[in-house]
């Protein structure tokens, strides 16, 4: 018997592909096969792979799948994080690095991992620092997700540049940004989240040889609509997945929700 995959829907935006699941399970379950074959056929053929991951409730689902993925060797993966807010410890339960700590890097054992620290007393040497380790390892694979601004990691409209000279840089994050902490349940008020952050830029991100974006919940319904259907801007940062032939964006029913 055929395993039910949940695939409602497949269909090709720009260069890039749409896939739509009945519900998050399925969605994030489909993500993470997607991911471990590509990560298992890297290793094949190189003996090694780059992964970028991004810390949000969204990717939960993802995460978890992968972690319990047989065949890929964690081994021989380097693994790096999107973003970081500024001023957390690391060990805070609200550090992005400490959320992938906990669901997956703990889990797996990847050979490598790299963390921004976004408590580092010189932030512009800890953005060159983790610049140099991107060059160093490259990025084969980037799992990001999608704010309910659009953004992709912590490239905010206002601060996304699809020209941006460099590969990591300290961002102010927007009001919309900074509330969807607050609606995800991360922060229980918006005066508690971080105002900055470390984030990778957009072309770090797009340059990477394959794009996983995940994206559950219709709160990122308008957001996926402005991804899919709206103008390649940094009015929403994520249109730019649209020109990558490498990318696949993974939505759940509800994500998809106000596409046609």
């Amino acid at each position: 018997m055929c395993e039910d995959t949940g695939l409602i829907r497949r269909f090709k935006v720009g260069k890039a592909t749409v896939q739509i699941y009945r519900g998050r399970q399925k969605m994030g379950k489909a993500a993470a096969e997607a991911v471990g074959r590509k990560a298992i056929e890297l290793i094949a053929e190189k003996g090694k792979a780059s992964i970028v991951f991004a810390s949000a409730p969204s990717q939960e689902e993802f995460l978890a799948a992968l972690a319990k993925m047989d065949g890929i060797e964690w081994q021989r993966i380097t693994a790096f994080h999107l973003d970081e807010y500024l001023g957390l410890p690391s060990d805070a339960p609200r550090a992005f690095g400490k959320f992938l700590k906990d669901r997956l890097f703990d889990r797996v054992k990847p050979g490598r991992v790299y963390y921004l620290y976004g408590t580092a007393k010189n932030l512009e040497e800890e953005a060159q620092r983790y610049t140099e380790l991107l060059e160093k390892n490259g990025l084969d694979i980037a799992c990001v997700g999608i704010g309910e601004n659009g953004h992709l990691a912590f490239n905010d409209p206002h601060v996304a540049d699809f020209d941006d000279p460099l590969r990591v840089k300290v961002v102010e994050l927007d009001e919309v940004c900074r509330q969807q902490q607050v609606n995800d349940g991360c922060f229980s008020s918006i005066d508690r989240v971080p105002k900055r952050a470390l984030t990778l830029t957009m072309p770090t991100i797009f340059g990477a040889d394959y794009i996983f974006c995940i994206v559950p919940a219709k709160s990122k319904a308008e957001a996926v609509r402005k991804t899919v259907y709206g103008p390649i801007s940094t009015g929403c940062p994520a249109s730019i997945i649209r020109r990558h032939e490498n990318a696949i964006l993974f939505l759940d029913t509800n994500s998809a929700a106000l596409l046609k």
